[in-house]
């Protein structure tokens, strides 16, 4: 069953119990890892965040787009500052994708037939990736301009 946007849920809602909290029907709970092991494997998930955002076509595009900035960067002899900010918004921009990756499979899995709550998330997302791109291409676009206009 599923409920259009809006639709009241009708019922009483119940808090779950502490077995159901941590061990879902049907799955075993996983092992918490606490101390010196926490950030081993948190690195593992973020590696494991890396390889799935790789398997996105946008953002192999995207990675070509930052070695394409950097090479011109490097022909118009652009300096440390404008590589480590140019750098930094990259960073920014990997993240809002897979961020926006992370919601899109979310709303897939959750609600797999269209919904207008789930096409909000889906371009509220975009907007967040649209606008670190914009904000990469201007960086870069002033930075090469002011380049080429003071040599």
């Amino acid at each position: 069953m599923t409920l259009s946007d809006g639709m009241p849920i009708a019922g009483k809602v119940r808090q779950p119990t502490e077995e159901q909290a941590t061990e879902p029907a049907g799955k075993r709970a996983v092992a918490r890892v606490t101390g010196g092991r926490h950030l081993f494997a948190a690195f593992g998930y973020s590696l494991g965040g890396a390889g799935r955002l790789l398997r996105e076509t946008a953002f192999r595009h995207e990675i070509v787009a930052g070695v394409v900035i950097f090479s011109v960067f490097s022909a118009v002899g652009a300096g440390l500052r404008d590589y480590v900010m140019m750098l930094i918004l990259l960073l920014g921009l990997a993240a809002a994708e897979a961020l926006n990756t992370a919601i899109e499979e979310i709303i897939d899995r959750i609600s797999p037939e269209w919904s207008s709550t789930g096409m909000h998330a889906k371009n509220l997302g975009s907007f967040a990736v649209f606008c670190l791109l914009a904000a990469n291409g201007l960086l870069a676009a002033f930075v090469i301009v002011s380049r080429l206009l003071s040599s």
